[in-house]
């Protein structure tokens, strides 16, 4: 079956180009902000985000606190917005992601955490958001204009912008001279052969996606995106907390998406999915594997595949990856 080049294939497809332009621009800056944080030396990171800007920021809580050990914990932006309550932040570092910046609640977070004393750093792809007068550091994702309601490339400039960050931040050089390859990594994988089909999909109502450590943080926004655009109910889970509790849904037939990330968790997560196997789950297993490169780039590859695989699935099942029903790109909320 032959199917239209939709935006969001587009898109996706522009992610390694624009992770060379958005490392030619910043380059600069991140060395500063670099040496501003350092100065600041927060005790802690806040991260304020929604959707999937918010699954952006579970791959930052686990980058930050691998890599530099520093904890991490997520905003509830409806504290400021609709419980009107304001935190102490004097001591964090606040970093707002959001696509336009423009949602009620988070621009009212951004203004709380300001005005406690946090040093707030925003990544965000408009670069008219009132975030621009609102951050101590504005950093625009560069993404390029995102009009397929799924966000795809904007999520990985995020994480690539977050990358930048703590490599930086840690003076990490071993990490800061790999980034340099990862557009070229990101370009081979969208080469690769795909790893999701159809057949794994097309008859479900509900599935599961695991992944333990860096691979949990990505599978939220695997599910998000199986939700959106295939109107499927994915749930994510980490694999070890999928055993203590949901595993009693493989009582019934389950499909299992496997996110395997060869890292430091591999071991473990490996064990834990056999576990699922051995009671009767039926399992496809999503990864990359590039001995080369740095672990912590390895979820950027599988969800480069990921977006690619999932779209050309929206569009055998008659669904229109870039509007799916009752979604808008500019979600508003308080």
């Amino acid at each position: 079956m032959t199917t239209k080049k939709s935006l969001m294939f587009q898109e996706v497809s522009e992610t390694p180009e624009r992770f060379r332009v958005h490392a030619a621009a910043h380059a600069n800056l991140y060395f500063n902000l670099a040496k501003q944080i350092r100065a600041f030396s927060p005790e802690y990171v806040y991260i304020v985000g929604r959707g999937t800007s918010d699954h952006a920021g579970v791959y930052a809580k686990y980058l930050i606190e691998v890599e530099l050990g520093i904890p991490v914990s997520s905003a509830a932006p409806s504290v400021a917005s609709i419980f009107g309550k304001s935190l102490d932040l004097k001591r964090a570092l606040v970093i707002i992601i959001s696509q336009s910046g423009r949602s009620p609640d988070v621009l009212a977070q951004a203004k709380a955490a300001k005005a406690s004393g946090a040093l707030c750093v925003a990544l965000v792809n408009d670069e008219a958001s009132p975030l621009a007068d609102i951050a101590d550091v504005f950093i625009p994702l560069l993404a390029g204009p995102e009009k397929a309601v799924a966000a795809t490339k904007t999520y990985l400039c995020t994480l690539f912008s977050i990358l930048h960050i703590v490599a930086h931040w840690k003076n990490d050089e071993k990490l800061l001279s790999h980034m340099t390859t990862l557009p070229t990594l990101m370009a081979q994988a969208q080469a690769s052969k795909p790893q999701l089909h159809l057949d794994v999909l097309q008859n479900l109502r509900h599935c599961v996606v695991l992944g333990r450590g860096f691979g949990y943080a990505i599978a939220r926004e695997i599910s998000l995106k199986i939700k959106e655009i295939c109107a499927i109910q994915a749930e994510a889970f980490s694999s070890a907390e999928f055993l203590h509790g949901p595993i009693s849904l493989l009582n019934k037939q389950m499909t299992i998406i496997d996110i395997s990330v060869v890292d430091e968790s591999i071991v473990a997560h490996s064990e834990q999915i056999d576990e699922i196997k051995a009671r009767g789950g039926k399992v496809c297993t999503l990864s990359f594997i590039d001995a080369d490169t740095s672990p912590r780039f390895l979820p950027l590859l599988i969800m480069q595949r990921f977006y690619l695989d999932i779209e050309h699935i929206a569009q055998q099942m008659g669904c229109d990856p870039d509007n799916p029903v009752g979604l808008n790109k500019v979600t508003q909320t308080r």
